[in-house]
């Protein structure tokens, strides 16, 4: 699986240089500092799409979701917010990087699997269970992985484990076989929303046959 290529587009970015103490009549509100080359491929297509299509069932069906995700270093909530109207299913999300922040922002509502340790199954489930759990949503999703080089614990660039938590549970395995960092966390994010589009599905498949 390989990260599409996009061309960046050349922008020229502005800053504003009204201060407090500038009479407002004189002060000029925007300022050309120069161009900047605005990388796009962060809202690729392979990334909004699936987001525009989860969010439109989450919305039909009046449920909600939250991310904890890790080395995708946030690019799936980006992706979740970038649809209009996000916050009608979208409750939060956190980037659970360091064992710090997973004490903080994970612990205390789901036991954690005894010996368990970051970048594996359990860990990316722990992960999506306890995002929900805390902010009380219909879905969790986790994402736990090795964007590159190789992690501590011997697991190598585009290792990854999405999980999927509701009334549906599903993981899956990502190995991209990549070494570059950033196309790694495209793809986790790709992967972990390609799992949440799936399992929405099967969870609306058993419904109609209840």
């Amino acid at each position: 699986h390989t990260c599409p290529e996009h061309t960046p587009t050349e922008h020229t970015l502005v800053l504003s240089t009204r201060t407090a103490d500038t009479p407002a009549e004189t002060r000029p509100m925007l300022t050309p500092v120069g161009p900047i080359r605005q990388a796009v491929r962060m809202f690729i297509p392979e990334l909004v799409e699936p987001a525009q299509v989860v969010g439109a069932m989450l919305r039909e069906r009046g449920e909600t979701v939250v991310v904890a995700e890790g080395s995708a270093g946030g690019l799936i909530s980006a992706a979740l917010l970038s649809v209009p109207g996000a916050s009608a299913y979208y409750l939060g999300g956190a980037v659970v990087y360091t064992r710090a922040a997973n004490r903080a922002w994970m612990s205390g509502e789901i036991e954690a699997p005894p010996g368990m340790r970051g970048a594996t199954e359990p860990f990316a489930l722990y992960l999506a269970q306890s995002a929900a759990k805390k902010l009380q949503a219909t879905w969790g999703i986790g994402e736990a992985g090795a964007a590159g080089p190789a992690n501590p614990y011997g697991d190598p660039a585009g290792h990854c484990w999405v999980a999927v938590a509701g009334p549906v549970t599903a993981t899956r395995h990502v190995l991209t076989g990549l070494d570059d960092r950033s196309d790694n966390m495209v793809i986790f994010a790709i992967a972990a929303l390609a799992l949440f589009t799936e399992t929405l599905a099967t969870s609306a498949l058993r419904a109609a046959d209840e």
